[in-house]
């Protein structure tokens, strides 16, 4: 007798009388998910958005009138993606907020296991300290804080500053393996004089056996917008631009010319005015801050208006475009490094 022969259903036996003892067995048939589990390609379930700046900047500003950057210890309004709503989540992979440093203050110097990346948008005097080394942060500055790394963040100046934060936070918590300690100290020592990593690394130049103090990340952890403006505009007037990416350079570690950070990839693209880019789709989600310029993104049946200091989260695998009505300059991040080394990550252009 085959197996088959042998399994006889009674007529009382159903197929969901089935699948009811499998659950109780915490078993699950396959066939019932697998198109889920394994769809013909990506099927996003971020949502486009703007998150505009003439609504974060006052809603920031009251959360430093309802309390201290002590009390908060990261004073910061979460930029939740709306297909997310409380998970702390911009794109499916990226947390990402803005952060408020008023003059005088402090944020406590704390570190984890996270890698953070910050984008400067507004005010002048404010500064991080990164594993004993302070950098002053200006207008458009890309400043790294490594994974383990301690960092505190202070304001010397006389106005508020406010900086975009883009954290792996989701990524980290995938894997359930988040740690973070408390320095005990508010303020972290500095060992190293400002401008140190920047001498060693950010010039073109390399120390002989040069190595990064902190890992897979670039041992370089400030990118000067001024830098990354002049680079930008002399590229896309000595050659044609690139019909879907327009001028385009990505942030990178010295040691090897690869992303300047293991879980977070960065880039800045510059569009002249009047420029547009082809359509283009990829399988990372991303988060756009304007640094400069207006204007408009269309992905998919959407079109999205944009301005200066405005941030748009961008879904994985959808047609995108962006038009420039002036010169922009764009600060893009997504989780394209992480995809790239394990061998998912994938561009499609028309």
């Amino acid at each position: 007798m085959t197996i088959a022969e042998n399994l006889t259903l009674s007529p009382a036996d159903t197929r969901q009388g089935f699948y009811d003892r499998l659950s109780e067995q915490s078993l699950a048939p396959l066939w019932e998910v697998m198109k889920g589990l394994v769809p013909p390609e990506p099927k996003p379930s971020m949502r486009a958005h703007v998150w505009r700046w003439d609504t974060v900047r006052p809603l920031a500003l009251e959360a430093g009138v309802l309390l201290t950057a002590e009390e908060a210890e990261r004073r910061v309004v979460v930029l939740e993606n709306p297909a997310f709503p409380g998970q702390s989540r911009a794109t499916d992979t990226l947390y990402s907020g803005v952060q408020l440093v008023l003059p005088g203050e402090v944020a406590p110097a704390h570190r984890h296991t996270q890698s953070a990346l910050r984008f400067m948008l507004e005010g002048q005097g404010g500064y991080t300290a990164v594993g004993g080394e302070r950098v002053t942060m200006g207008f458009g500055d890309f400043v790294i804080t490594p994974s383990w790394a301690f960092h505190d963040h202070g304001n010397d100046g006389d106005d508020p500053v406010l900086w975009l934060d883009v954290l792996d936070v989701p990524i980290v918590g995938f894997f359930e393996a988040g740690f973070s300690e408390r320095h005990n100290a508010e303020r972290q020592p500095i060992g190293r004089p400002e401008g140190d990593a920047q001498a060693r690394f950010g010039s073109g130049l390399l120390p002989i056996g040069a190595t990064s103090p902190y890992g897979l990340t670039s041992p370089s952890f400030s990118y000067p917008y001024a830098r990354s403006h002049a680079a930008l505009q002399a590229m896309a007037a000595g050659a044609p631009l690139d019909p879907h990416h327009g001028a385009t350079l990505k942030y990178a570690n010295p040691l090897d010319g690869g992303w300047a950070m293991p879980t977070i990839a960065a880039w800045m693209t510059h569009l002249p005015s009047g420029f547009s880019t082809a359509p283009i789709r990829s399988t990372d989600g991303l988060i756009v801050a304007v640094a400069e310029g207006h204007g408009r993104l269309r992905i998919g049946d959407q079109t999205l208006t944009f301005g200066p200091k405005d941030v748009l989260a961008v879904p994985n695998w959808t047609w995108r475009s962006f038009e420039a009505d002036e010169d922009c300059f764009l600060f893009v991040c997504s989780d394209r490094v992480v995809q790239e080394k394990i061998g998912l990550w994938r561009e499609e252009t028309r």
